[in-house]
């Protein structure tokens, strides 16, 4: 039987994986990705996770829009230019610095840089959590086969109003108050 790793507030992180302006319109079902990172983000804040940003070339690609940004209340951003998060020096310092395992992740495109940091991330031993609804890439099928081969390779693949339910536990607390109307 095999073992479940259940998400837990203080051991998990969020990921926010390149999400910006240029890119964005280009993505298949944009708008969802982009409300359900959003979403994910303002839960992440109420839970108290640490948010990191990354930002794939944002010369070209531009810088990530400001819903998200106003949404993870001043979250450190990292500017990459390699495909994986993890493999850049920086990003992966700030990720292993804050000791939680656990990392929640949104973005595009699923099937580049979403796909390899997560790979990237299992080998290190941390535990990626891909949220299927808050990822997408320009080509659907793209995503799709992304999040089957990411699943099929022990990522946790789940989706943004799970993973919040998952880290809340119960309903007759105060936190649970502020997250209801995010989840709504």
């Amino acid at each position: 039987m095999a073992t479940i790793e259940l998400l837990d507030a203080k051991r998990a992180q969020l990921l926010i994986v390149d999400l910006q302006e240029k890119l964005l319109p280009h993505i298949a079902g944009h708008e969802s990705v982009l409300s359900q990172a959003v979403r994910i983000a303002r839960a992440a804040c109420e839970l108290e996770l640490p948010i990191t940003i990354s930002e794939q070339y944002p010369q070209g690609l531009g810088r990530t829009p400001s819903a998200v940004l106003v949404a993870a209340e001043g979250a450190s951003r990292v500017e990459k230019m390699t495909f994986s998060v993890w493999r850049d020096e920086a990003a992966r310092e700030k990720l292993l610095g804050l000791g939680r395992p656990q990392i929640l992740m949104v973005g595009i495109e699923a099937h580049v840089c979403v796909q390899k940091t997560a790979f990237d991330l299992l080998e290190a031993q941390m535990t990626p959590f891909i949220l299927a609804d808050a990822i997408g890439s320009r080509r659907p099928l793209d995503a799709q086969l992304a999040r089957e081969r990411l699943q099929a390779a022990g990522v946790v693949v789940s989706t943004v109003e799970s993973a919040i339910f998952e880290m809340l536990d119960r309903a007759d607390t105060e936190l649970f108050k502020r997250i209801l109307p995010i989840v709504r």
